[in-house]
């Protein structure tokens, strides 16, 4: 008889709560607990082994943060069905894990058997939003219509620090992140701006006011 079961993932740099999460799963059947990995990085080089369906991700984790994650094992495994599972609900980190692939977007104080059918439609390819990631959607999309009107907060000091004439490594020190987050940005900006350089990134800048 073929295993119906749910191959689920877990990427958090906190132990504590990979070992919660984990215990969480067993309590479900269907969900078979296959891996765990404390940044993006190490779940990228766990991926092939672990061989999961549905990858539960945080978002704020050292190395390689999780929308750069994300966006990573979207593109090489795009079967693999990512939810972002979080404490926070800024619209930078909501837009910027959807934007990398992420197909549903949690906080971690939703219930069991909410991140349970979370996981179960993210494997039928159904996308779930909290409701505070909802309602911060709905409010982004008020203000998308000006030039540079959809740029989250993180992505206007990038791009501030882009019109200073700061490279990617100079950026992610100054805004103590990894050169993979910073790289994520300035593609999300070039993409926003409908620019294909840095150099055009920084002149719509200007040109429309979009930096103090």
């Amino acid at each position: 008889m073929e295993d119906k079961r749910i191959r689920v993932m877990i990427v958090d740099d906190h132990a504590v709560v990979r070992s919660g999460l984990s215990a969480f799963l067993m309590a479900f059947p269907e969900l078979e607990f296959v891996g765990e990995a404390s940044d993006g990085a190490q779940a990228l080089a766990i991926i092939p082994r672990a061989k999961p369906d549905v990858i539960l991700m945080d978002l704020m984790m050292p190395v390689m943060d999780g929308a750069a994650a994300t966006k990573a094992i979207r593109d090489r495994y795009p079967n693999i069905q990512v939810i972002a599972l979080t404490s926070f609900k800024e619209q930078e980190l909501v837009q910027g894990a959807l934007q990398a692939g992420a197909i549903g977007y949690l906080l971690k104080d939703v219930s069991a058997d909410d991140l349970a059918n979370a996981i179960r439609a993210a494997h039928a390819g159904k996308p779930t939003l909290a409701p505070e990631a909802a309602q911060v959607l709905i409010l982004s999309t008020r203000k998308t219509d000006q030039v540079g009107g959809d740029l989250t907060e993180r992505e206007r000091e990038v791009l501030a620090l882009l019109v200073e004439g700061l490279n990617n490594n100079e950026i992610a020190d100054k805004l103590v992140v990894s050169r993979s987050t910073v790289k994520f940005h300035v593609s999300s900006i070039l993409t926003k701006l409908g620019v294909t350089s840095r150099t055009e990134a920084v002149s719509v800048a200007l040109k429309n006011k979009l930096v103090k």
